[in-house]
């Protein structure tokens, strides 16, 4: 079914942004551009919008607070070598675009971008994710996966996209969460696991059920169009950022690999989920590559005193 067809998507996108409040706007406001819900009429079940992450049960650090310092980069421009926020190789290109979508071992080094706090100026092409939505992108729903997310527009390779933002969670609420859902139940929790120094490993969750961003409609995809990337802007919590891997035909459901992508897990015989044992959810991608089934993150499930937290 093919429905990347430009002229039509595009004078949706037009139309949208000559009278957005004529139109349900699932964010509210509260993005740089409307985000529309297809059909007419109808939208997704009420939750609250946030742009970014907010604090939740049982996390350490607040993600709204300033913890980086900001580069003293006036005179010249944001380069590897000279910039305290480019430690190792420029992120982005000369269109903003991530370099080397292609490859994840790029991206196993911390990627920041310059701040409030840093001397740089709104002109300095390291400040990608904390722009915002560019692209004219619309709630829908789809035949069997709920509720998806695609873009109105032609999405080039390599651009932000938007983020996967909701609250910032401790483990003991996620386990209390989780343990909650029922088989029938989404889960929109994600857990973001970052190798630092010393083997240490440092981990993020993220939980837009309640209060989040347009994120939280991504489905998953066995070949999926877009890349996640923790991106940390002013907080050691990272932005979950999410880049077109591709080029994005309007039209086209946006869509992630809810196990990291790089991060496959084969857990067929991890039994611990709610149920003890109970079936996976089906995967409804439609790729060639589709393994049938949804990821599933086991360590969400085991019980907290089974869990090596050191």
């Amino acid at each position: 079914e093919s429905v990347a067809k430009s002229p039509f998507w595009m004078a949706a996108c037009e139309e949208e942004l000559e009278s957005p409040t004529e139109q349900l706007d699932v964010a509210r406001g509260q993005e740089n551009l409307p985000v529309s819900a297809w059909p007419p009429g109808a939208g997704p079940e009420p939750f609250q919008y946030t742009p970014d992450h907010v604090v939740g049960p049982g996390a350490d650090i607040d993600p709204s607070q300033i913890t980086f310092p900001g580069c003293i980069c006036v005179k010249a421009p944001c380069l590897p070598g000279t910039c305290s926020c480019l430690l190792h190789e420029e992120t982005y290109d000369d269109h903003l675009c991530l370099r080397d979508t292609g490859s994840e071992t790029k991206y196993a080094k911390p990627v920041f971008e310059c701040n409030v706090m840093c001397q740089c100026g709104d002109h300095c092409r390291n400040r990608v994710v904390q722009r915002g939505l560019q692209f004219c992108l619309q709630v829908f729903k789809t035949d069997k996966k709920g509720w998806g997310l695609r873009t109105l527009e032609l999405i080039p390779k390599g651009k932000f996209v938007c983020e996967y933002a909701g609250e910032v969670l401790g483990f003991s609420e996620v386990q209390r969460r989780i343990n909650l859902q029922t088989t029938y139940d989404s889960n929109y929790v994600i857990a973001i696991r970052e190798h630092i120094y010393n083997g240490q490993i440092m981990e993020t969750f993220v939980d837009p059920t309640y209060i989040g961003n347009i994120g939280r409609f991504l489905n998953h995809s066995c070949e999926p169009n877009l890349l996640m990337i923790p991106v940390r802007i002013y907080s050691t919590v990272p932005k979950l950022a999410l880049f077109a891997a591709k080029d994005i035909l309007p039209g086209e459901e946006l869509s992630y690999d809810y196990s990291g992508r790089f991060l496959n897990q084969t857990d067929s015989e991890d039994t611990e989920g709610p149920g003890n044992g109970k079936l996976r959810k089906a995967c409804y991608c439609g790729t060639q590559s589709c393994t049938g089934f949804l990821p599933y993150d086991s360590s969400l499930y085991h019980h907290l005193e089974k869990r090596d937290i050191n």
